[in-house]
């Protein structure tokens, strides 16, 4: 009798093989069917996640101008495809802090509005200029030099200057495009833009709607 107890009392605390295959079926099949929403997902919002990103390192560059006081740039590196944070240090040359890689140009474009897409107004900036890189970084020991990139120093004092040190208020896009090099978006709700305000070094975050865009 002590032993057909013993027999029940060890079945019943553990799972067949067979009902082990059939969770595990069943798992892999739920895997299966979730799996193109998931892709589907990450591909609507990767315009959105590349521009949450993008603000997450102006304002640590920013950050870091105030806490360290001294100047700090942004820049976005289309020759790298990167956002960057560089230490002007006060004496050349200056030192690549962090680099962050972006997502492919043919997937999530950083530059100008898509065709058919108003820039924000108010405050209708303009857009973002992206031109030769003059003065370089140090990355390491390699001097980084010529890239075509946006620039944007955040000073000590909380504001958002250009090379001349004058104000600099500017918006850039991030879009995915119907096609590799298209000048027009996949789809307008997908849209994003940032503005940086010179003076005040605030950042704005804006969705399109498909119609305008309104503030994220």
């Amino acid at each position: 009798m002590l032993k057909k107890q013993l027999h029940r009392f060890y079945r019943s605390d553990g799972f067949s093989m067979t009902e082990l295959l059939v969770v595990m079926g069943i798992m892999a099949l739920m895997a299966v069917i979730s799996l193109p929403y998931i892709v589907n997902y990450r591909k609507l919002y990767r315009s959105e996640d590349q521009a949450l990103k993008v603000i997450d390192l102006m304002q640590e560059t920013s950050q870091l101008a105030m806490t360290r006081r001294r100047t700090f740039r942004f820049e976005i590196s289309q020759t790298d495809n990167a956002a960057l944070i560089i230490d002007e240090n006060g004496t050349a040359p200056d030192v690549l802090v962090k680099r962050v890689p972006l997502d492919q140009v043919s997937e999530v474009r950083m530059d100008t509005n898509p065709s058919g897409i108003s820039r924000p107004n108010p405050p209708d900036y303009a857009n973002a200029v992206f031109a030769n890189d003059s003065t370089g970084h140090l990355r390491g020991t390699t001097t980084v030099v010529g890239h075509t990139v946006w620039a944007a120093r955040f000073r000590s004092d909380g504001s958002v200057v250009n090379a001349a040190n004058n104000p600099l208020s500017a918006t850039i896009f991030v879009w995915p495009p119907a096609a590799p090099g298209s000048s027009t978006a996949r789809n307008r709700g997908e849209v994003r833009a940032i503005t940086v305000f010179g003076g005040s070094g605030a950042i704005k975050y804006w969705k399109h709607n498909g119609t305008n865009f309104v503030g994220g």
